[in-house]
């Protein structure tokens, strides 16, 4: 009987001891991050047939050390020369983002964003529709480079793939049929940015 009670009580000794170290890392986890960040992405690219430069300002509040959402805003020049009619335009607008940290090594993530956007990027011509709906949906790596700069590196997938879409000239995955024609290009984009905290450290 004694030896019994004895078993019990060892189990439940472990038992809370295993709980209180759960407790004890969560709430290690919990503590000493940034609440605010502030996001930058530069985008660049050029061709004999027109080209493009900006980028993408976010503002983010981690509800917790993993969750970081907010804002974001756009903005972008683009210019085209197609079959010899030279068109540029502003594309800008805003939206919302989404990330999921895993151990401050990955991350998974969704992009929202209402572009406007007054050029068919499947056409070349000027488009009816003057908005473009974003939603992007992927992840990658993010690293810390630095105590004040973290780096977020990732493949998305754009859901809506509007023709008006800024992010088409961006499309890298092309698909090929048997004779090496392309029958299909992939709306997966890559986007690198740089996060830097503000303010201090949580207690």
């Amino acid at each position: 009987m004694v030896k019994r009670i004895y078993i019990c009580t060892m189990k439940s000794i472990v038992i809370l001891s295993m709980f209180l170290s759960f407790n004890y890392c969560l709430e290690a986890q919990q503590k000493g991050y940034y609440k605010s960040e502030i996001g930058a992405e530069l985008y660049g690219g050029f061709s004999n047939l027109g080209g493009a430069f900006g980028g993408e300002i976010k503002y983010g509040y981690l509800v917790d050390k993993n969750f970081i959402v907010g804002p974001s805003f756009r903005l972008q020049r683009t210019w085209t020369n197609n079959f010899g009619v030279n068109q540029s335009f502003n594309i800008y607008g805003g939206g919302l983002f989404a990330h999921y940290r895993i151990q401050e090594k990955l991350f998974l993530g969704t992009e929202m964003q209402m572009l406007r956007s007054p050029f068919n990027f499947v056409s070349f011509q000027q488009n009816t529709k003057k908005w473009a709906p974003i939603i992007l949906i992927g992840g990658g790596v993010h690293l810390k480079l630095h105590e004040r700069i973290r780096m977020s590196a990732g493949i998305f997938y754009d859901v809506v793939n509007a023709e008006n879409s800024p992010f088409r000239s961006s499309y890298n995955f092309k698909v090929k049929n048997e004779f090496g024609q392309i029958v299909r290009i992939l709306p997966i984009i890559y986007r690198i940015t740089f996060f830097f905290p503000l303010g201090e450290k949580t207690n």
